[in-house]
């Protein structure tokens, strides 16, 4: 079978990942890359590219960064290169009718949840949030309502209080390699039909709002936990001391599910294992923070320097400072 002519779009690490599986895949020719206008990144907001295109000018492809594909000049360009098919990854626009009608043999996409659940932007947070047993990716093709076109393969992945969303991304973005490797080489080569997607599975994974990264100490030890798992990569969620400093989560357990110990946000017990806090039901043990302004902080270091009394109350985050 000849090399198969395709286009790579994608903007994050979690994309450039996938980039880097097709470049080693003798079955693929990379005819271009399209991926976001540099943004400004780091305290000094200079212009950063993204990774994908970091990466795409390190191995000399072709490189196009338009703030809208969906036009009529941009479509003429790409359909100059005569791609057979296109793969996206965390690409970062909805692509139109018009521009997926490019390629013969289609486009896909590498969703980073198992499809139907957890359709939209932000599906590896809202399950990790939503306590989900398992989650994975899902490699769909291309059709115009929102991840909703049929799916050619997943790979799974278990989630157990130990999993935070900063370790399970590049797991995901290894699995969705693999689909890229196996699956799409099948469905190309007419070995592999799409599964349809069952319209009653769907559930939808909103854009995160930094407004929901200010912890309440009402909800449960478990509700709490799994919002500190969910958004590690950030907003990370944060919390403020007696004084009004803030604090942010990084790490935690649940110690105990249920009862009410004693009044939400209010510290238990200290120690090298970490900082106890009652919550609107059980107890929640934090073991990785991060001081108003400061580094992350294992919980030893972290009560050297900024000791934590037993019988303090903490308060819920707010809004206003959330990261």
């Amino acid at each position: 079978m000849s090399r198969i002519r395709i286009l790579f779009m994608g903007t994050p690490d979690f994309a450039r990942q996938a980039l880097d599986a097709l470049l080693t895949d003798e079955h693929y020719e990379i005819a271009g890359v399209i991926t976001q206008p540099d943004r400004p990144a780091g305290r000094k907001l200079q212009l950063t590219a993204s990774p994908v295109k970091a990466r795409a000018l390190e191995v000399g492809l072709p490189v196009w960064t338009p703030e809208k594909v969906n036009t009529e000049e941009f479509r003429q360009q790409i359909a100059a290169l005569r791609c057979e098919a296109a793969v996206v990854v965390a690409f970062g626009q909805i692509l139109g009718q018009k521009f997926l009608d490019l390629f013969p043999l289609g486009a896909v996409n590498i969703h980073g949840s198992l499809l139907p659940r957890w359709r939209g932007a932000a599906p590896i947070q809202r399950a990790l949030m939503a306590g989900d047993a398992e989650t994975g990716v899902a490699l769909q093709r291309i059709v115009r309502e929102l991840d909703a076109g049929p799916v050619l393969g997943v790979r799974r992945l278990a989630l157990g209080d130990h999993r935070y969303a900063d370790d399970v991304y590049p797991e995901l973005a290894r699995l969705g390699c693999e689909l890229l490797h196996v699956e799409f080489m099948d469905y190309l080569r007419g070995n592999l039909i799409p599964k349809e997607q069952d319209p009653a599975q769907v559930t939808h994974a909103a854009k995160i709002d930094k407004r929901e990264s200010a912890v309440r100490w009402s909800q449960t030890a478990r509700e709490i936990l799994n919002l500190v798992r969910g958004l590690a990569l950030g907003p990370v969620p944060h919390a403020r001391r007696s004084d009004g400093k803030g604090i942010k989560l990084l790490r935690a357990q649940v110690l105990r599910e249920t009862g009410l110990a004693a009044s939400p946000g209010t510290v238990l017990a200290v120690s090298g294992d970490g900082v106890d806090v009652a919550c609107g039901r059980g107890v929640l043990r934090l073991t990785r923070l991060q001081p108003e302004s400061r580094a992350r902080m294992e919980i030893g270091d972290f009560l050297k320097g900024y000791p934590v009394n037993v019988g303090e109350v903490w308060l819920d985050g707010a809004v206003s400072d959330a990261p």
